[in-house]
């Protein structure tokens, strides 16, 4: 069983940065790969990006590609999303999860566990 609680979501204004946090319990977070994903009101929950157990492995959606990075530190139980050059249109609930596969992958029902997600909202 994981917990995963989200943090570091706020307000900022286009253009902007933000970093996301998400501190996991359990001592196999290791053993996990770990997504990001968001929903904006009104759609479906979409994959944002994914990373690999050890941190060798990252994916993202084309629209945050080069702008959005992804990393974890399993010493501290925790994966990120650094965000920069921030638009209107990533607002959304940020939310991260962790898989019980081996591999990272994009789907949201592959994904076991979840966190309650963190508000980010950019203005124009």
């Amino acid at each position: 069983q994981v917990q995963l609680e989200e943090s570091g979501g706020g307000l900022v204004q286009a253009g902007g940065s933000l970093r996301l946090s998400c501190a996991a319990s359990g001592r196999t977070f290791s053993n996990y790969p770990m997504g990001w994903f968001r929903q904006a009101p009104g759609k479906e929950r979409e994959f944002v990006a994914t990373i690999s157990a050890t941190g060798g492995t990252a994916y993202y959606t084309d629209s945050v590609s080069g702008r959005f990075t992804i990393s974890r530190d399993n010493a501290k139980n925790t994966v990120y999303l650094q965000m920069h050059s921030l638009k209107p249109e990533d607002t959304a609930v940020y939310y991260c999860a962790a898989r019980r596969g081996n591999v990272p992958v994009r789907a949201v029902a592959a994904y076991d566990y979840w966190g309650p997600g963190t508000q980010v909202t950019v203005s124009s």
